[in-house]
């Protein structure tokens, strides 16, 4: 069940989505804080922190948000087959921040 804090899409009584609801303060706060972060780690090429903050902070911050997808996207980030070399993975993180972003908006 997604939480009530979580961005989610309003439906009018129909069904149809309206669009989304603005995420709590707590939850774009912390979405700020994270991609602040990951674009200082990003900028340094600090790899073990941005490993760290996409399996463990960006899951537990889409977790909280509602975010599945965006979950599963940093979880597999980690936990697949191991990248050809730095430039493969600071693509995937790119996207990362990339889709973290547009969470937010």
């Amino acid at each position: 069940m997604t939480p009530p804090s979580a961005t989610c899409l309003e439906r009018r009584p129909d069904g149809e989505a309206l669009g989304r609801r603005a995420m709590s303060q707590p939850l774009q706060l912390g979405l700020d804080d994270l991609l602040g972060d990951l674009r200082y780690a990003r900028k340094s090429v600090d790899l073990g922190r941005l490993a760290l903050l996409a399996y463990c902070e960006v899951r537990r911050w889409a977790r909280m948000a509602g975010e599945g997808e965006l979950a599963a996207h940093a979880s597999a980030m980690i936990t697949r087959v191991p990248y050809a070399n730095r430039e493969e993975f600071l693509a995937q993180v790119d996207d990362l921040i990339a889709e973290l972003a547009r969470a937010g908006h």
